[in-house]
């Protein structure tokens, strides 16, 4: 996925306070500082306004967390590769990368009658195109145009996988490449990618959009299929290996040579085809292939199939989709002034090299890198030309022949654009039939059964010893239902911070004072310091409870450690928890760890009964917390999400993915816990469904 680099630059600052996760939160303007609250406030809002900046005292915490887990499992994994240098050890290797990149991936589904046919011809000079539509899964339908050269005799084939581009395989690039390898008299069959082209997911009755093709159609059905426990990126690689079962029935192919080849997100495909598809013999990704860390540390986002599951957490890197597909021959394409950093370009390329060193196939392994921008430019296409040629032992010239690209209606596989007017399914429609198979199926959770489920699910650490704190300068005059906020930093994994607040009516220097009286564990939806301030729920609890001691929490991500990183459009929070998807330690339960840290180091401060209460997207790790520990004796939550099977069964969420528990539909959902949390006198306020509608008064 490409992403403009300048854009915060026009970002005006409430733009850019909005992007670190506040935009949600009215920005209070203030009186001039008070050392009081109170009458004190109100007086305040007669004197000269200023802006009160929220806090954000750990911005790059959470981005440096995910670097150094990244770190650790690249120099392992590297030491590992460092240990091939057989070509038994090579084929070894080779074969428990393959096993691990299918348990990342599937299993796959059964395959069904592809039901193929052709809509229509085109009739080119010395080709022809063909319009096919066959089904990756029933009723499930994949638009492609097969380029087949008037040549005699069977020829060597190649699938095209685009990237992000509106109109799919009718992108110019796309048809460039594709014409150019037809003319050079290779067959080709190019396919629309999943909500691009003529496959939108979200076709209006008019035959309008309903939501932006690309990228937004992927994320949004990837963060769906989420916790339904599937994976988008399989479901794209699916069609591109169903698209080979078509490419090999027709008579024009020779499947000895088989190549794919695809640019940006078609370097993706290619890429994870590679790993996945023995039938594949040769092949060419651009400006796609780099390392996991350097997009991470760069800030390259991406959309949500190009992070496979547990990937990371299965040693595995982008290079190991070569290792996968060794010795069969490859050249990785990249541009010189890309955002896929070239430095990962050429170690890839390097661990891909010495793996076919190992195995005697060197010169199988190939690497270009053009000096120009994002994009499947004319000198890539003719370095794909040059290898594909030598591979096939093609006499045929390498140069690119002029070109004759088609309009996109030419190209048009359906009578009016759109396969939803055929009648396919949507992929949303698949999820939420998955999600409605486990909601009638599993068997009702409780008791110790439900928290080891969850414990499970979000891939709970061991909580050991007494976590550690620092002591953060004491805050007045940030208008607190209270004189003065006391904070602390409690350190829940190495180097990871939630932030705590105490509230009091006097100034603590040092740690907090210890005491038995019960606790208020407010968990804040954005962000602690403004809701505490802004919140109603919080001001009608501490009249409720006066003698209670008030704390509040930001767990990591959230108000305090809000990143301040990722480019306008994906940002942090989606972006974590995909690599938390890797890492296969879900970023829910990061969060849901914060807290029950944050419980204990309550309770050895004297605090052994808690109040929880929480907000919004707050609401899931509270939850879940609220269930594990033994000291939250009452649980108050309010605009908590009504299921996770009511997101999974919408076509559309308002909700973050960052509180998705992955695959956790499977084992149970948030209505079973909130039964089981009425032992400790739960009480749920406007709840909200899957769009962030409220749902319901108080229960």
């Amino acid at each position: 996925m490409n992403h403009p680099t300048n854009a915060a630059d026009r970002l005006s600052r409430r733009q850019l306070i909005r992007l670190m996760g506040l935009g949600g939160l009215s920005l209070p303007i203030l009186g001039r500082a008070s050392a009081a609250s109170g009458a004190a406030a109100s007086s305040a809002k007669t004197k000269p306004a200023t802006v009160l900046v929220p806090l954000n005292r750990f911005p790059r915490m959470v981005h440096d967390y995910f670097i150094r887990q990244l770190r650790d499992i690249e120099h392992a994994a590297n030491a590992r590769r460092g240990r091939v240098l057989t070509k038994e050890a090579a084929e070894a290797y080779g074969r428990d990368v393959r096993a691990k990149i299918q348990e990342s991936f599937g299993p796959w589904p059964e395959k069904t009658p592809l039901n193929a046919k052709v809509t229509g011809v085109i009739e080119c000079d010395g080709y022809r195109i063909e319009k096919v539509i066959f089904e990756s899964r029933p009723q499930f339908y994949v638009t492609a145009n097969l380029y087949l050269p008037k040549l005699p005799d069977r020829r060597p084939a190649v699938i095209g996988t685009c990237g992000h581009s509106d109109n799919g395989k009718a992108h110019p690039a796309y048809q460039s490449f594709s014409q150019g390898l037809a003319r050079l008299g290779y067959v080709v069959l190019i396919f629309d990618p999943i909500g691009q082209g003529e496959r939108s997911q979200y076709v209006a009755p008019d035959g309008s959009e309903r939501m932006r093709v690309g990228s937004t159609q992927h994320i949004r059905l990837g963060k769906q299929q989420l916790l339904a426990g599937e994976f988008f990126g399989s479901w794209r690689a699916w069609d591109g290996i169903r698209a080979i079962d078509y490419l090999l029935t027709r008579p024009e192919v020779d499947p000895a040579h088989v190549g794919v080849t695809g640019n940006s997100g078609g370097g993706t495909m290619t890429t994870w085809l590679c790993g996945l598809e023995r039938r594949v013999t040769m092949a060419a990704p651009g400006c796609f292939v780099t390392t996991f860390r350097r997009n991470l540390e760069n800030e390259v986002g991406a959309d949500d199939e190009q992070y496979p599951p547990r990937i990371l957490a299965l040693g595995l890197d982008e290079s190991d989709f070569f290792a996968a597909f060794a010795p069969n021959p490859v050249i990785l394409l990249g541009q010189a002034k890309d955002n896929f950093d070239q430095r990962g370009l050429a170690e890839a390329f390097r661990r891909v090299q010495a793996l076919y060193r190992s195995l005697g196939s060197e010169k199988n392994a190939a690497l270009l890198i053009n000096d120009d921008y994002h994009g499947y430019s004319q000198p890539l296409r003719e370095a794909m030309y040059t290898f594909f040629n030598r591979v096939t032992n093609s006499s045929q010239e390498t140069k690119e022949p002029d070109l004759k690209l088609e309009d996109d209606k030419t190209l048009w596989c359906t009578p009016n654009g759109q396969v939803a007017g055929l009648g396919s399914r949507p992929v949303w429609s698949f999820t939420r039939e998955i999600a409605e198979k486990f909601r009638t199926t599993r068997p009702k959770l409780s008791g110790a059964a439900l928290q080891r489920a969850i414990g499970a699910a979000l891939r709970l650490p061991p909580r050991t010893g007494r976590p550690e704190f620092r002591i953060l300068p004491a805050m007045n005059s940030r208008r607190y239902p209270k004189k003065y906020a006391n904070s602390f930093a409690v350190e829940t994994e190495p180097d990871i911070f939630a932030i705590v607040y105490q509230l009091s009516d006097e100034v603590v220097m040092s740690q907090p004072y210890r005491s038995t009286r019960p606790a208020l564990l407010y968990v804040a939806h954005q962000s602690t310091d403004a809701e505490l301030r802004e919140e109603p729920l919080v001001q009608e609890i501490l009249q409720a409870e006066p003698g209670s001691a008030v704390f509040g929490c930001d767990v990591r991500g959230v108000g305090d450690s809000q990143p301040n990183t990722f480019v306008p459009g994906l940002g942090g929070d989606y972006c974590y928890t995909m690599h938390s998807v890797m890492l296969d330690y879900p970023y829910v339960g990061q969060k849901t760890h914060d807290l029950l840290r944050v419980i204990e180091r309550l309770a050895q401060w004297g605090h052994q009964d808690v109040h929880l209460i929480a907000k919004g997207w707050g609401t899931v790790p509270a939850t879940f917390a609220a269930l594990l520990s033994k000291n939250v004796t009452r649980v108050t939550l309010k605009h908590s999400l009504t299921s996770f099977a009511e997101i999974v069964e919408s076509e559309e969420s308002k909700w973050p993915v960052s509180v998705f528990v992955p695959g956790g539909i499977k084992t149970f959902d948030l209505p079973e816990c909130y039964e089981v949390l009425a032992a400790k006198r739960l009480r749920r306020i406007a709840s909200w469904d899957a769009q962030a509608r409220v749902r319901g008064g108080i229960e």
